[in-house]
């Protein structure tokens, strides 16, 4: 049976767009229901878009010839009957009005009593001038929606049909088709167990003002948890302050040096049954960090100090727990790069160690994209190079059965 999508289509320029997504569904053999408002009828003619889903289109809440005594004679109502065909709503573009509507509850036209009457996933994909999206009320209504469980697929940047260059632009077709997808497509797999998931960079104090760090942006520990939010586990994701936020209401505790993140595994280790320690921990930490802000008037010499390995103390913490750590190498060889994982995979009691060469362009540290071995006991599994969102599904995939 075919996966049903219900497109929102609001007055935005980017509207056009939306009609090359509906190609793409029908593709990926997915039914498309399109609503829109009255200002996206202004700007694209509903007929297009009828004719590009095969399906009537909703603009109207309240048709001509309503009669509500038909209505309660055969119990059922358009926007209802909509709602419920839906495994996934797509809000796109969202304008700011609507963001700002649904981020209140309102429900004054058939796409907001649509949205608050559907009980599937909504996607909202926002299109605006970059000073709407920046605007404080903008980030509030996001923060709401999020809060709320939507997930958003926030804009990018370019240049805008309104002459502004920022970021404000409709994320790309293809992106929201992939989003659609795996939204339709998640599983359950992981109801019942509890993960704990860290992430990002951690810090260490020259002074009040410096600190020492790494590149990593927390991506992948982001997606992650991500993932194991979306097959049904419950969640606490620990990151670094600076980090890659996620884009679901998922618990967070945020550290910045590697003491409080160890502090922060020490107090929740116990309560979970997996940990994807995926933090990029610093290797050292400066002794006798000085307080106020060092004079830059001359040099400074910095005494390093080993920090302590976080990934050898979680099997001693909570010897249950499934660890799957990340191991991160410098332009090594793929047989280095294997013998550094199963060395640490041995150390540290893990059941897999997730490895990656950071060397390597445009992939790993800062990137979006990143190619892995998963390193277990038995088996090496290789993923090539792929988005980390693409990689995270496949590593949980992979890894759910430990």
């Amino acid at each position: 049976m075919k996966k049903t999508v219900l497109l929102g289509v609001t007055g935005s320029i980017a509207a056009y767009k939306i009609l090359d997504l509906i190609e793409k569904l029908k593709a990926a053999k997915l039914e498309v229901f399109v609503v829109m408002t009255k200002s996206a009828t202004k700007m694209i003619p509903a007929s297009k878009f009828e004719k590009a889903s095969g399906n009537p289109v909703a603009v109207e809440l309240f048709e001509k010839d309503f009669d509500w005594q038909i209505t309660l004679k055969e119990k059922k109502v358009a926007h209802v009957t909509l709602a419920d065909k839906a495994d996934v709503m797509v809000i796109a573009p969202a304008t700011a009005n609507i963001i700002a509507k649904l981020a209140s509850g309102i429900a004054d036209d058939f796409l907001t009593t649509t949205a608050l009457a559907t009980t599937a996933p909504i996607i909202i994909c926002p299109a605006m001038n970059t000073n709407m999206w920046n605007n404080p009320a903008t980030m509030q209504n996001i923060a709401k929606l999020k809060s709320l469980g939507f997930l958003i697929i926030e804009p990018t940047s370019g240049m805008l049909a309104c002459g502004y260059e920022g970021r404000g632009r409709l994320m790309e077709v293809e992106e929201i088709k992939c989003e659609i997808i795996k939204t339709i497509s998640y599983t359950n797999a992981l109801i019942g167990q509890r993960v704990l998931v860290t992430s990002g960079a951690t810090i260490e104090k020259i002074d009040d003002v410096r600190y020492i760090t790494n590149r990593s942006s927390g991506k992948m520990g982001t997606a992650i948890a991500e993932e194991c939010y979306k097959q049904g586990a419950d969640v606490l994701l620990i990151r670094a302050k600076n980090s890659q936020t996620p884009r679901y209401l998922i618990k967070e505790e945020l550290f910045a040096t590697t003491q409080e993140l160890f502090e922060l595994i020490k107090k929740n280790i116990k309560n979970y049954d997996y940990i994807y320690h995926a933090a990029a921990v610093g290797d050292f930490f400066v002794k006798n960090p000085k307080g106020g802000k060092i004079s830059s008037k001359s040099g400074l010499t910095l005494q390093l100090h080993k920090q302590i390995k976080i990934i050898n103390q979680i099997k001693k913490l909570n010897p249950k727990i499934h660890l799957i750590a990340f191991k991160a190498e410098f332009s090594q060889s793929e047989k280095k790069l294997k013998e550094a994982a199963i060395k640490k995979l041995h150390e540290s009691k893990a059941d897999a160690i997730i490895a990656n060469d950071i060397s390597k362009k445009n992939s790993g540290f800062e990137s979006d994209m990143n190619e892995v071995f998963i390193v277990r006991s038995k088996n090496i599994k290789h993923l090539p190079r792929a988005t980390k969102t693409d990689l995270a599904k496949k590593i949980v995939t992979f890894l759910n059965q430990l």
